[in-house]
């Protein structure tokens, strides 16, 4: 597919940084001929991710600046390479892709994941739904009546693990930082909901549940961590997606947190800590993906969108990327923060 002499936008990495203003600009850029293998997706819906700010300092592999950013979004096939059937123009996907901050997407087909429509409801089931997916049959192996610890429960992925743990028979403990987000979360389904900033995590788990935690699906770091880490049950298992506290630090980790006694803890209770990266597990993404689609379309998954910041400010545009990421890190945010790219200023 022929395509020189037009245009679209994105976003590019052109400085390493955590300070996603400072390392990011809008561009405009021509399109490429598509490769053999390769489809065209006009951009409809793209999500934000707090590891965003990892991609921009370089931490994931690319760090020779321009470098396109973005991990996901959903669009509608319009162009396909030589290689790629005809029929699949006009097919709504899904995809995790470096470089989904754009207006559109050129990509290798076999990222593409087909959906039955184009709505942003879809866009949390990406990579805040399939972590909670595969993590919890993976490594969780959840059991009804366990108690399982969520963090940042109301954050994009700790929303729908409620859920998906609620459904699976098991007491849901979730953290957040506010009022309003306790009453979100016992809406979710949350039996026990610890607001972080008012009371010792630590301490209330020691109180509570003498016995401990079955499973803790821990996405915070450092001080969190550590009070899960202590409170983890016999045979406990603890699923580590990230360190969200220190992201924003020179090095991207709490060098603080030693846990010299980790394996000696984890020894006595037959305990296991995993990490989980989502990137690892992608032929699971169409099982996965199509079960939470079901699910969302049945009525049986809620899933929590920002359309727009708490002063009523849109996500509408390339240019609300950036006010997008500003306000997943000001703690204000409940479940997936969106951004509406339906209406770009590409030139076809």
């Amino acid at each position: 597919m022929k395509m020189a002499s037009r245009t679209f936008r994105k976003v590019i990495a052109t400085s390493l940084t955590t300070d996603f203003r400072k390392a990011c600009e809008i561009i405009t850029t021509n399109f490429k001929d598509l490769k053999p293998n390769e489809v065209l997706v006009k951009s409809c819906y793209t999500g934000i991710n707090a590891t965003d700010i990892n991609v921009t300092a370089g931490r994931y592999g690319t760090n020779k600046v321009p470098f396109d950013v973005g991990l996901e979004g959903l669009g509608m096939i319009e162009g396909v390479g030589s290689g790629i059937p005809q029929n699949m123009i006009g097919q709504s996907v899904g995809y995790i892709f470096t470089g989904s901050f754009a207006e559109y997407v050129i990509l290798p087909a076999k990222y593409c994941l087909p959906l039955p429509s184009v709505k942003p409801e879809y866009i949390p089931l990406l990579i805040s739904g399939l972590t909670a997916s595969i993590a919890f049959e993976q490594f969780g192996h959840l059991k009804p009546k366990e108690n399982v610890l969520i963090t940042a429960a109301a954050g994009g992925t700790g929303h729908i693990a409620v859920q998906l743990a609620k459904q699976a028979g098991c007491y849901v403990i979730g953290t957040c930082s506010s009022k309003s987000k306790i009453d979100l979360l016992k809406k979710l389904g949350c039996d026990h909901v610890i607001n972080y900033k008012e009371e010792n995590l630590f301490e209330v788990l020691k109180r509570d549940y003498p016995s401990g935690i079955d499973v803790v699906y821990e996405s915070i770091g450092g001080d969190v961590f550590d009070a899960c880490l202590n409170r983890l049950a016999v045979n406990g298992r603890m699923i580590v997606l990230g360190y969200i506290n220190s992201y924003h630090s020179p090095a991207g980790i709490d060098r603080s947190q030693k846990n010299n006694t980790l394996v000696t803890k984890l020894l006595l209770k037959s305990g296991s800590v995993c990490g989980f990266f989502l990137m690892n597990h992608m032929k699971q993404y169409p099982t996965h993906l199509a079960k939470l689609v079901q699910m969302v379309d049945d009525g049986r998954l809620k899933v929590l969108i920002e359309h727009c910041d708490d002063n009523g400010h849109q996500f509408k545009g390339l240019e609300a990327v950036f006010k997008g990421v500003d306000y997943l890190y000001s703690q204000r945010s409940k479940g997936k923060i969106v951004i509406d790219l339906k209406n770009g200023s590409s030139k076809l």
